[in-house]
């Protein structure tokens, strides 16, 4: 996205209130060259599923699993998954389609439907559910809108908007009211497509009985969607990763979990055991949880990329997150956000010019200073605004600049040494480092004598809210007893 853009985000953050403001920050769009932090430049083969498609679809199939980190392989999950399409597909009411599923290595919750029956599910939506029933569900769900060919209106409804688009760009000569109607049409479409849900979920809770799985798996999978969520909205950046999540197009609300419940009663009792288990955790032992160090991985406030050679560190206080855009950053209390991206800008332009170019209006002119970040050029200012005042850095790293913005409600001298403190930890990461980071992974384990909840949770290696994580991870209320030889998931290093 251009620099025009950016400067609105910005400016959005200087006229906004409190929430609307820190919402802009964490959901604003990067510059095109930051694409490559998350690796969705990567070069993707054309494997068999895109072979197999139409040409427009092909491009969705090749910018989806760009976006999401690229194709996760798991031998064992791949079987468990054609084995469970295959059930769905015969017990389906177009049983003549081929289904065609692709795992995205990213941990957003999320799975979609091309027209054409490919679908996608990413390994972190595989590693909110608990078993079998509850996966087919989910797949159950997305072959649902293939079938009422919600997919197809979608993609067509789409196709117009871009239409729009161009006719107000091009003939009026104005991009950006283009650019506005295409955001708005969007914005229309995804509200209309929340409307499809429940009638997927109704046609996938009638596909996963008559395969024989448990019906109830959907509404257990949605319980844990909304408690995840709601995990997830008591951190400040909700929005960071609102866009490309599962959660924000398939609503988790307690009415539809109950009608979910309705649903699965009209098919009865007879399938209620038919969980698969045993197959499902056997399947994703060892599966990625989490970050890929090779787009780049959080620990607390330390944020490292692998591929990329560069680290740094958020002050005391914020939580990040990684996303295809940006590395996005606040605190609990939302009084406090910042970004990093990164966009090419011309070797020969000075970044003190760069900072003065466009990218946000109301910088501070005596605040301009030139610096070294750990041997790297940089710049640096202040912007103030009527209710947010901005740190700016602007690093000059291998063939990008790298804009790292802090934003606060009132830049202290305290608040302001703090953000200067935290761009000062912008490094190279040597090869040798780089080579020992390794994501996270979900580990199988049975419960030993001794274990409870609280004490399998404080060995999870997460961040922070071990024992939420736990339950949620496993499907667990806070008083579960767990049994001698139960099998559960963690996560490990």
């Amino acid at each position: 996205m251009g620099f025009a853009k950016n400067r609105e985000w910005l400016k959005g953050l200087r006229r906004g209130a409190a929430a609307a403001a820190i919402a802009l920050v964490v959901s604003a769009c990067a510059g095109d060259a930051f694409n490559r932090i998350t690796g969705t430049d990567n070069a993707i083969a054309i494997d068999e599923i895109a072979a197999s498609l139409p040409p427009a679809q092909r491009r969705e199939h090749e910018r989806l699993v760009a976006s999401y980190g690229g194709v996760y392989r798991s031998k064992d999950l791949d079987a468990l998954i054609a084995k469970t399409v295959e059930r769905l597909t015969a017990a389906s009411e177009n049983p003549e389609l081929k289904y065609r599923v692709t795992v995205l290595n990213s941990p957003a919750i999320n799975a979609f439907a091309l027209p054409g029956g490919a679908l996608y599910i990413t390994r972190g939506l595989v590693s909110l559910a608990n078993d079998g029933a509850e996966l087919a569900s989910v797949l159950a769900h997305e072959m649902a809108h293939v079938v009422a060919k919600h997919a197809a209106t979608r993609e067509d409804q789409i196709r117009q908007a871009m239409v729009v688009s161009r006719v107000i760009s091009n003939v009026l000569s104005d991009p950006d009211l283009g650019a506005l109607s295409l955001a708005r049409s969007r914005l229309s479409l995804a509200t209309f497509s929340r409307g499809q849900e429940l009638e997927a979920d109704a046609i996938g809770v009638g596909i996963s009985a008559r395969a024989g799985y448990d019906p109830s798996g959907a509404s257990r999978f949605l319980n844990s969607m909304g408690r995840y969520a709601a995990l997830r909205g008591n951190t400040a950046n909700q929005q960071a990763v609102e866009r490309l999540d599962f959660l924000s197009s398939h609503p988790s609300t307690p009415e539809r979990i109950s009608i979910a419940v309705a649903n699965a009663r009209q098919y009865g009792d007879r399938n209620k055991d038919e969980r698969e288990r045993d197959k499902f955790l056997d399947a994703i032992d060892d599966l990625a949880y989490g970050d890929d160090p090779k787009e780049g991985h959080v620990r607390g406030r330390n944020f490292l990329h692998a591929k990329l050679g560069f680290a740094f560190t958020a002050p005391d206080g914020f939580t990040l997150e990684n996303t295809p855009q940006a590395v996005l950053g606040a605190t609990s209390s939302g009084t406090e956000a910042l970004r990093l991206d990164a966009v090419r800008v011309p070797p020969e332009q000075e970044l003190t010019s760069y900072l003065q170019s466009g990218w946000i209006d109301g910088i501070e002119q005596h605040s301009i200073q030139t610096l070294t970040v750990n041997g790297f050029p940089a710049a640096t200012a202040l912007a103030r605004g009527e209710q947010w005042s901005f740190r700016l850095f602007a690093i000059r790293f291998g063939g990008d600049v790298y804009r790292l913005a802090f934003a606060a409600r009132d830049i202290t001298p305290a608040v302001d040494a703090g953000f200067r403190t935290s761009a000062e930890t912008f490094r190279r990461v040597p090869i040798e480092e780089a080579k020992k980071a390794s994501p996270s992974r979900l580990s199988v384990v049975r419960v030993g004598l001794r274990d409870t909840v609280e004490r399998m949770a404080a060995r999870m290696a997460v961040a922070d809210r071990k024992l939420e994580r736990f339950l949620i991870l496993n499907g667990f209320e806070k008083d579960t007893k767990l049994k001698l030889g139960q099998r559960v998931k963690t996560v490990v290093e």
